[in-house]
């Protein structure tokens, strides 16, 4: 088994795809907003309960995967400057400045057609949305039941922002741990005999604790400030995938054990369906409430660590698929629940089927993001940088060096899954 510093540096493929695999469903889920019982922005004439089991399956886990992802990115990306002038603390500045850029521009002008909408849907304004937006622009948390202007979706973009610049101070004393004392721990538990129950219990311990003692007291608002019970199941996730990132004990466990996680995580999957559809029934008796608590923190888990090892296995490979999605996810993430609200909103106003207007959503929300991005996101500097994106180099003549270069990480790639026993 090799050491911590012996792990190459080749590029992830398979975490890029569980990033967009992961953002793809978060569309899918904000869609199935438009459709369950539960409160939302606006909704469909034939919203009910149809849908809810398999949105209850995947409320749990689709936002912290994206957190654990972030935080393995963030190592190698604090790794690599740390070798450059300025080293982390300019990276942050950088970072920072390029994740305010699109949230800015996403609250002001992305998320503004949402509270209208929404408003309008409640009856609270009558007004279109051009007279509407300069009451949002200006801003009030009194006289409508939404606070505005608003970040919506994008509290994903703000929380990461923040824990970005929270991270940089301690992201080399952690990344120097994590090759010396650090690796030599996890490679004593992770490549013991008990080595599953170390990999399942060790990172949910801390969230454990947080569903005792602080899901009870801050329930989730994504407002920043009093939304504490979030903030440490979301940062410890992106800790997580910092401290463990280039970790080869750890990874060679995901990859060996993702048959049986991907396992429990069925059957827990199974069992906390039972449980959810009959919810009033657990909370009267009692008896069976925190422990169906407590499995719902393992299945969280559970279910982000089998993913992992799947994605290993199976995806750690380049295509230009993944080339351009991996660019493109990030724009679509931030249009998407604009795209679904505006979509959702006229259709389910003209009399359709639940199926002709679902698939009229669907086609709106991706239709529209690939649209966008395609013709206009990507195409112009001017623009890329609204969207999360650097600006685009001038094409020089690397035309004849892609296959060569793809190539060359496909090669990489393998002899990484390799040497991590996929």
């Amino acid at each position: 088994m090799m050491l911590q510093k012996d792990l190459p540096s080749a590029r992830r493929h398979d975490l890029d795809w569980l990033r967009i695999i992961a953002f793809g469903l978060l569309i899918f889920y904000h869609i199935g907003m438009f459709y369950v019982s539960w409160g939302w922005h606006v909704k469909s004439v034939h919203a009910g309960p149809t849908a809810e089991a398999f949105m209850r399956l995947l409320n749990p886990w689709r936002l912290f995967l994206l957190f654990l992802i972030s935080g393995v990115a963030l190592r190698f990306a604090f790794d690599k400057a740390a070798s450059n002038r300025g080293g982390h603390a300019r990276f942050a500045v950088k970072r920072t400045v390029r994740l305010l850029i699109p949230i800015m521009f996403g609250i002001h002008i992305i998320v503004a057609p949402q509270s209208w909408l929404q408003l309008l849907e409640s009856g609270e304004i009558t007004k279109g949305f051009w007279a509407f937006y300069p009451e949002y622009f200006i801003g009030t948390s009194e006289k409508y039941s939404v606070t505005i202007p608003t970040w919506n979706h994008l509290w994903y973009v703000v929380y990461l922002m923040i824990y970005t610049v929270i991270l940089a101070p301690f992201a080399k004393p952690l990344a120097k741990f994590m090759q010396g004392a650090g690796a030599s721990v996890t490679q004593k538990i992770f490549c013991s005999r008990f080595g599953l129950v170390w990999l399942i219990g060790l990172p949910v311990l801390p969230h454990l604790i947080y569903r005792m003692f602080l899901d009870q007291n801050f329930p989730t608002t994504h407002d920043v400030v009093s939304d504490w019970a979030n903030h440490a199941h979301s940062f410890t996730f992106l800790i997580t995938g910092f401290i463990l990132a280039k970790d080869t004990a750890f990874w060679a466990a995901i990859s060996r054990w993702r048959k049986v996680l991907w396992g429990l995580a069925i059957v827990l999957g199974t069992a906390l369906t039972l449980i959810w559809n009959n919810w009033d029934a657990v909370v009267e008796a009692e008896t069976f409430l925190w422990p169906a608590r407590f499995a719902r923190v393992f299945f969280i888990w559970i279910v982000i660590a089998s993913l992992l090892g799947l994605a290993q296995h199976y995806l750690n490979r380049p295509s230009r698929a993944l080339r351009y999605m991996t660019e493109a996810i990030f724009p679509w993430y931030i249009l998407h629940q604009t795209l679904t609200i505006m979509a959702g909103y006229w259709l389910t106003r003209q009399g359709l089927s639940v199926g002709v207007e679902f698939a009229g959503v669907c086609l709106a929300t991706f239709g529209g993001c690939l649209l966008s991005h395609e013709l206009c996101i990507r195409r112009f500097n001017l623009v890329r940088p609204l969207f999360g994106l650097k600006f685009r180099k001038k094409r020089a003549a690397t035309g004849k060096t892609d296959a060569a270069t793809e190539k060359t990480v496909k090669v990489s790639s393998n002899e990484t899954r390799r040497r991590l026993g996929a």
